[in-house]
């Protein structure tokens, strides 16, 4: 399996941080040739799915994603969604981290973790596949957080 992890900081509070980055639909309009819509419940909720899907010159790979844990950020209390990837061709998982950041500024550090296996493809190009993500997501993420936000 593919492992990436992406961190980010952002002058943003916990509560707005969380607020982009599980706005589920906002994570479509930033990749390409993909939608991103909730299929089951609100996106909230353990037990949600998501589902990515990316259709390139009729080829189309849907990646349903169930909500295995949601916790929102509060005072002294970081936020974590987990997704679970149940899809044939992607499976794996995704974590979304929030924190809020001490010290004079204040703001959020944003982790985004994931482990992705594409099934069709063999293990040997798991480093490429990696690659892609952390390009990808890492695009995704600065972009959800907004031109403040820097790598870490």
């Amino acid at each position: 399996m593919a492992h990436f992890v992406l961190t980010r900081r952002s002058p943003l509070p916990p509560d707005a941080c969380w607020g982009r980055v599980t706005a589920w639909r906002a994570h479509g309009d930033r990749v390409p040739f993909t939608r991103v819509t909730v299929v089951r419940g609100t996106g909230r909720r353990p037990g949600d799915v998501i589902q990515a899907r990316t259709r390139i010159a009729g080829f189309l790979v849907d990646d349903p994603m169930e909500i295995a844990a949601f916790t929102a950020p509060a005072p002294g209390r970081n936020g974590l969604c987990r997704l679970e990837k149940l899809g044939r061709p992607v499976r794996g998982w995704a974590e979304l981290r929030v924190r809020a950041l001490d010290g004079p500024g204040g703001g959020s550090e944003v982790v985004w973790e994931e482990e992705i296996e594409v099934t069709i493809l063999p293990r040997f190009l798991d480093p490429l596949v990696a690659l892609g993500g952390r390009l990808v997501f890492g695009r995704v993420l600065s972009m959800l957080l907004g031109p403040t936000s820097r790598r870490v």
